[in-house]
């Protein structure tokens, strides 16, 4: 039997996990000094905070799912975290265009983030035909 497990997929998925930590980190950092800096709306806050939080949760699965699917081979899990990867775009792209302030860095971290997500995508999805046929 051969193995089907995509190593760039594998490699991605690690290295995505760690630009997460830090994309999350700096993100929260510049949502906190955008509030302090410039004149943030209160009840505008509150929205770019959840939608950061509810990426952070979104990311957890989508990362387990992903790895765990590539490593068993499973068209199931790998299926589940690509559409999960949707959701996780839909708030990349609220962030880098519809939150109340958005800095250079924001649209350069989001563009970073995008770019790994369409990459890991296209990876899952050769990896899903693979484990298919």
């Amino acid at each position: 039997s051969s193995q089907l497990s995509s190593l760039p997929l594998q490699i991605l998925l690690y290295v995505n996990g760690v630009y997460y930590i830090f994309y999350f980190l700096a993100t929260l950092a510049m949502i906190i000094y955008k509030s302090q800096v410039f004149s943030y709306p209160d009840d505008l806050l509150a929205p770019d905070l959840a939608v950061l939080f509810l990426m952070a949760i979104l990311e957890v699965p989508r990362s387990y799912l992903g790895f765990k699917g590539n490593l068993t081979e499973a068209e199931a899990p790998l299926g589940l975290s690509l559409g999960l990867t949707v959701g996780s775009v839909v708030l990349c792209v609220y962030l880098l265009l519809w939150q109340t302030y958005v800095l250079w860095a924001d649209v350069l971290l989001n563009a970073l983030l995008l770019s790994a997500y369409g990459l890991e995508s296209g990876l899952k999805v050769t990896a899903i035909a693979a484990f298919v046929s």
